[in-house]
């Protein structure tokens, strides 16, 4: 089991951290949340279905583990700027120019229904392809590229009802 886990950090570390980088902005909170995110898949191990790729679940388990960093930091009152960098890239490059936009963007986010705003967050910030998000929900390629465009379509809607467009 300790060998299977070693191959899977040497295979997956690197792309990992690339997606946790981008997702926080932060090189030190990545590293932690890469560590936190390997802790976790191995003592959860048991629990993968094999339903999707293994990057595919560890970039969820990651993604996860950064929102309840988000959480604990927002619980205790701390900036998210002090938290950590807002996203790197996102499809909506120009309304990520300055700090504030891109963390009422995030917030606004957070306003987006299900599935719309996982899909979303699993294409842009753990830059995911349709077919392998279409496999985290169990529908088809199809499904998540026309979910994906309704929720960017529902984000720039509200971007625009904000005047922020």
């Amino acid at each position: 089991m300790k060998q299977e886990f070693h191959e899977i950090y040497e295979k997956y570390s690197s792309d990992l951290y690339t997606f946790i980088l981008r997702l926080c902005g932060n090189e030190q909170l990545a590293r932690d949340i890469l560590q936190d995110t390997m802790l976790k898949a191995m003592t959860s191990a048991e629990n993968f279905k094999g339903n999707c790729s293994v990057r595919t679940w560890l970039c969820t388990i990651a993604k996860n583990l950064f929102y309840d960093h988000l959480k604990k930091a927002e619980n205790n009152n701390k900036s998210i700027e002090a938290v950590s960098e807002p996203a790197s890239q996102m499809s909506i490059e120009a309304c990520f120019a300055d700090r504030e936009t891109a963390l009422h963007i995030h917030r606004l986010l957070h306003d987006l229904d299900e599935p719309y705003r996982e899909v979303f967050t699993l294409r842009v910030f753990a830059e995911l392809k349709f077919s392998d998000i279409g496999d985290v929900f169990g529908k088809s390629e199809n499904w998540a590229g026309v979910t994906y465009f309704r929720a960017k379509q529902k984000l720039l809607q509200l971007l625009k009802k904000e005047g922020l467009l």
